[in-house]
């Protein structure tokens, strides 16, 4: 049972990621962080390259996580380890 739940999680995870990652691509603007006491939001027309870096951050780490969440879910990777 806990590894179906570890499972769930990775892939909620990811979803989620990917989730940003679509949400940022059709808004253009992505939450990445802060500067100082403020909101670091790069977005498409000001700053192009933390917006692209910044994509493909979040949806290559959604990706992996969907993967190995996957992969978990058939026994094919090893599940989380829950302490």
């Amino acid at each position: 049972m806990p590894q179906l739940a570890g499972a769930l999680l990775l892939i909620g995870f990811g979803a989620g990621l990917l989730a940003v990652a679509v949400n940022g691509h059709r808004t253009g603007e992505l939450p990445a962080g802060s500067r100082g006491l403020r909101a670091y939001r790069p977005n498409r027309d000001d700053n192009p390259a933390a917006f692209r870096f910044f994509l493909a951050l979040y949806f290559c780490a959604g990706m992996v996580l969907c993967v190995w969440g996957l992969l978990a879910l058939v026994g094919l990777a090893p599940p989380l380890r829950w302490r």
